[in-house]
Formats: C-alpha cells, sequence, structure tokens
C-alpha cells in the first residue's frame, strides 16, 4: 500500500483492530465508545448514526432514510431501509405540477432510519437497544460544540426554507456560528423514547399519532397505515468486478447502478498513471456513458424487473468500453438531482464484523417540516420521484423514490475488503468511482483518496473540478473536448470515509472536506 503520495489536506491514515469513521467527531467516539464496551461493529454504526441525528441536521435526522451493507464474520447482507410514499400519492395529485415539490407534506416519504437501526440492531447487535442511545441522548440533552463544516452548511441550508414554521425555527434558529454550543432538549425526548420502545412509538404508537395529526392539519396525506406498513427489506447486493476485486452497490430503487457500471466500464480501459490525464479521462466518460445506459432501470423493484447480469455482464461493459477513444463524448443524458448532503459512516471491530452505513434527509434540513415538539426534521425524499408518465421512477402510491444513498462494500477473493461511502447526492456514485479507482488500482492509502483533488460530471455532461485540480490537467481535458470550469464550493464534492483491511486490524481515512474523523483502537 502506498503511503508515500499525499494531497494538499495531508491528513495521517488511521490504524487499528477497531474502527470507526464518520463526519462528525463526537460520532466516531460514540462508535469507539460501544466497541470499548464489547459492542460490534454494527452496534457502533447505530450508535455513531444516533449521535449524528443530533450533531448534524444538515444532512440527516430521525426523519431519514437509511440504507447498508453489513458482514457479519460469515455472511454479506444489505439492508434497503428507504421509506414508501404515502396511498394519498396517486398521480392525480400531482397531475399539475411540472416537478416534484421540493418541500412541504407533498416531498415526505416515511422515513425508514429508525427502523433499520432496530433491524441491525434486532439480527446483529451485541448491546441492547437502549444502550445504542446513551451518547446521542447525552448530547440532545446537554449540548455540543458546533465545528466549522457544519457552521457553514448550517447557515446555508437554512435559507432553502422559504416560511419557516414555528417548528422548525425553534428547532434550527438561529443559525449557530463555529464554536457555538447547541442543545435540542426536543430531540432529546424522542430518542429516549425511541430507545425504550423500539420502533413502535415512531411508526404505530405516539409519535407516529403526532406526525399524522400534523400532516393531517397541514395538508398532507401521510396516515397511520403508511407508517405502520413500511419496514426495511433485507437484500442482496449488485456487483461488478474490477481489477482484482468486486465492488458491491444498492440495487435500484437506489443509485448504485451508476458507480458498477462505470467501475466495469473502466475495468476495460487501459490503466492509467495516477493523476494523469488519461486517468481523469477514463474516468468521466465511463462515468458519462453509465449515466446514459442506467436511467431507465432506476425505480422501485416492486415496480420494475431488473437484473444487474442480464444487462450488464462482461461482453456488454467490454462492448460498451470500446465506445470510449482519446477524445471526449459530448452527449450525456445526466440531469442530476437536487440533494446536497447527506452522512455517511463506517464501523469494522476485530472479530471481522464490517458495517457500511448511510442516511440521508435528502436536501440539507429536508423538507423543512418538523414535528412539533419533537424536533423530528422529515426528510423530503418524495423530490426524487419523477413525474414523466411510462418513467420507472414515476410517482405513486406506496412507492419507493429514486434513492441517492449508496453504502459501498469491496471484496476479495469473497471476503470483505473495504467498506466505505462518498457523500453528496449525485456526488455519491461518482466519488466511488474516483475513489475506488485510487485504491485498488493505484493501491493508495484511504487517506490520500480523500485528499485527492475530485472532479463532477454535470447537467448535460459539463464538468466541474475543485479548485485542488492541477490546472495543467484541466487544460489538457478542454484539448480533448471535455467542458471544464472549477467550483470552489467544497460541498458540491461530497465527504468521504473509508475503511480497509491492513495486516492484523484495519487502515482508515476520513475527508478533510467534512468536520469528521476515523479514529481506532
Amino acid at each position: 500500500m502506498d503511503f508515500s503520495t499525499s494531497y494538499k489536506f495531508e491528513r495521517p491514515p488511521i490504524f487499528g483492530k477497531n474502527m470507526v469513521a464518520s463526519s462528525q467527531p463526537l460520532a466516531t467516539q460514540a462508535g469507539l465508545k460501544i466497541l470499548e464496551k464489547g459492542g460490534n461493529a454494527i452496534d457502533a454504526v447505530i450508535a455513531a448514526a444516533a449521535v449524528l441525528t443530533v450533531v448534524e441536521p444538515t444532512g440527516n435526522g430521525l426523519g431519514s432514510d437509511a440504507n447498508a451493507i453489513i458482514f457479519d464474520g460469515k455472511k454479506i447482507q444489505a439492508i434497503n431501509g428507504t421509506g414508501y410514499s404515502p396511498a394519498g400519492w396517486t398521480t392525480k395529485r400531482f397531475s399539475l405540477m411540472k416537478k416534484m415539490p421540493l418541500f412541504g407534506w407533498d416531498s415526505v416519504t416515511v422515513p425508514g432510519a429508525v427502523k433499520l437501526w432496530w433491524h441491525l440492531s434486532k439480527r446483529f447487535g451485541r448491546m441492547s437497544f437502549p444502550d445504542l442511545f446513551e451518547s446521542a441522548i447525552y448530547y440532545a440533552t446537554n449540548g455540543y460544540t458546533v465545528g466549522s463544516k457544519i457552521a457553514y452548511e448550517w447557515s446555508r441550508y437554512i435559507h432553502y426554507i422559504k416560511n419557516p414554521s414555528e417548528s422548525f425555527k425553534e428547532e434550527f434558529y438561529p443559525p449557530p456560528k463555529v464554536g457555538n454550543m447547541v442543545m435540542r432538549t426536543n430531540l432529546a425526548g424522542t430518542l429516549e423514547e425511541i430507545a425504550t420502545t423500539g420502533y413502535h412509538s415512531f411508526y404505530e404508537g405516539a409519535i407516529a399519532s403526532e406526525i399524522v395529526n400534523q400532516s393531517n392539519q397541514e395538508g398532507g396525506v401521510m396516515s397511520i397505515d403508511d407508517l405502520a406498513a413500511h419496514d426495511s427489506e433485507w437484500i442482496t447486493p449488485i456487483r461488478v468486478g474490477f481489477r482484482h476485486v468486486e465492488m458491491l452497490e444498492m440495487p435500484p430503487n437506489t443509485q448504485g447502478i451508476y458507480a458498477l457500471v462505470a467501475l466495469g466500464i473502466l475495468n476495460y480501459l487501459p490503466i492509467a498513471e495516477l493523476d494523469s490525464t488519461d486517468f481523469y479521462h477514463y474516468q468521466i466518460e465511463a462515468m458519462k456513458l453509465s449515466f446514459n445506459l442506467c436511467e431507465k432501470f432506476i425505480g422501485d423493484p416492486d415496480f420494475i424487473e431488473f437484473r444487474f447480469d442480464d444487462h450488464f455482464n462482461s461482453d456488454a461493459l467490454s462492448a460498451y468500453a470500446a465506445q470510449i477513444n482519446r477524445s471526449a463524448n459530448s452527449i450525456c443524458r445526466f440531469s442530476p438531482d437536487e440533494s446536497k448532503d447527506t452522512v455517511y459512516l463506517a464501523a469494522a471491530d476485530a472479530s471481522g464484523f464490517m458495517a457500511s452505513f448511510i442516511q440521508s434527509n435528502y436536501l440539507g434540513f429536508g423538507s423543512g417540516v418538523v414535528i412539533n415538539n419533537r424536533g423530528i426534521a422529515l426528510q423530503n425524499r418524495g423530490a426524487g420521484f419523477s413525474l414523466e408518465p411510462g418513467s420507472p421512477n414515476r410517482v405513486g402510491p406506496r412507492k419507493r423514490p429514486f434513492h441517492t444513498i449508496i453504502p459501498g462494500m469491496v471484496t476479495e477473493d469473497g471476503r470483505p475488503l473495504m467498506v466505505f461511502g462518498v457523500m453528496g447526492g449525485p456526488m455519491q456514485a461518482q466519488g466511488h468511482l474516483q475513489l475506488l479507482d485510487r485504491v485498488i488500482t493505484h493501491d493508495l492509502n484511504p487517506q490520500a483518496a480523500c485528499d485527492a483533488p475530485r472532479w463532477q460530471v454535470t447537467e448535460g455532461g459539463d464538468v466541474i473540478v475543485e479548485s485542488t485540480f492541477p490546472n495543467e490537467i484541466a487544460r489538457e481535458l478542454v484539448s480533448r473536448g471535455h467542458s471544464i470550469s472549477y467550483e470552489t464550493d467544497t460541498l458540491l464534492f461530497g465527504g468521504a470515509q473509508v475503511i480497509k483491511k491492513f495486516k492484523e486490524g484495519y487502515v482508515a481515512g476520513s475527508d478533510p472536506r467534512k468536520d469528521g474523523c476515523a479514529a481506532g483502537f
């Protein structure tokens, strides 16, 4: 493994036999505390995820969805915790709209994170479910200090919510400055109730009733039946061979297919020198081609039949790779969704358990709907639906929308080698491609791969690059026909967390674009 290559940020990689990596240090510490008490990696990610609902409300909360890929020492399993639309979301309800609402009750699907936590704990946990909430309840009750990146996101995302309700203002106003102390006492009581009742209050009891009553009062159609009918689904990840490993992703209704097809195509292109013009050119072209190929396959699997290998076997991927040459393909039908942020975290322990976990509100604080006196900010995942007739992702009742959230796992010879994710809506699949090519093809250590400059394909195939991207390479890419522009907003380029097996334990990296860290013992 290469420990000599470094980039602008120059964070050191972290080593340990037990490891947690997240986008906020308090969440990482909460996960480590659980591991020190005898919990496993799955216990640790639940505890860290609960803390993130308190300390990073700019990307997630109790009203979020979640997905995970888990290795329990014997078997790899995935769980889809994305929620369904209300039964009242008929096409007629949205017939006069030109696009799906970004805010309000008509953007709110059933939140899936809480029930997914409970399922993971029940199936894999060593600690009791209430024990996993100790840190989250502590920080919600006693307060926590806001870091620089989250303060920046808070001040930015809060202005997305026009005409905020009193419950929203009570929970999130005024936006804190770096170093301010924040307490979330409403959320503390809700966390205590979830710790005590598991998922029952949230989906069937007191909390569920409060959600439905507020929906009724504010023009929504969320019902008790919608909440009670929701459940997480255990599924089989889809996978593709890349170099000497296999990459595992969540199947549709997520965008994991974008990353897999791009990696599968890149696997049949020449291996380029690290950070060369070809290195970036082949990645960008593979990604653009994947966008063109895959959109028609992404929808709720209950409504569209899709088998990855039927469409993207080795022969097909090789043929697609042959379409790529040294000039840019100017045709790309990619229209990125509007999601801006999420949280990803990973954990691994000395017994071999590994967890790749992601949860998200979709757009900053989500829908702008906050449940009165509960501190629950509801996601706006419904904005991921399409209004186009014939689209596999067209809005409808009891249907799961297109989802950006994709936890990643890499296996070698059938055994988990690495868990990782890259936060940030349309950046996620593109980040998976870029990070994996660095770690697997060029053997970079996880921290160097997190630090390296990134690019992102945007509307119609244009490419933005961050400020650390080499100027000479950008000029050479333009000469090949790429539309390249620099973007100073680091939020657009995501935030990665990576844990990889190394000798007797693990080596980890955490993205400097976030406030977080990797830590272990």
